[in-house]
């Protein structure tokens, strides 16, 4: 991955208010973009959108993917970051509340 070795990673203060909102730390959304299960295109020009399930363990020992957090990149700026409750399925837009959220902010 692009970001994995980069230090100097720059984010939007839009991103740092998304990841206090999410309670999301840096190292976390550091651990999306080294390793992200998932890769697709940005709604915004020129950004990848990368997600990493939030596994959490059950009673009886097994983890269940239950929430998915998700970062928007644009070379080596963190643009949004939010979290996902549920799964997606690859191509499926975003929904429309986190869509006009990370419009609102870009633009």
């Amino acid at each position: 991955m692009i970001l994995k070795f980069a230090k100097e990673i720059s984010w939007t203060k839009h991103a740092q208010a998304k990841m206090r909102f999410y309670g999301l730390s840096e190292q976390r959304v550091r651990r999306v973009l080294n390793s992200p299960k998932r890769t697709e295109e940005g709604i915004a020009p020129n950004t990848v959108a990368m997600m990493q399930p939030a596994l959490i363990k059950t009673k009886d020992g097994k983890q269940t993917w239950s929430q998915e957090i998700w970062v928007m990149v644009q070379k080596l700026k963190i643009i949004s970051v939010w979290r996902y409750p549920g799964r997606t399925k690859p191509g499926e837009p975003l929904p429309v509340d986190i869509l006009s959220e990370i419009k609102e902010s870009l633009f």
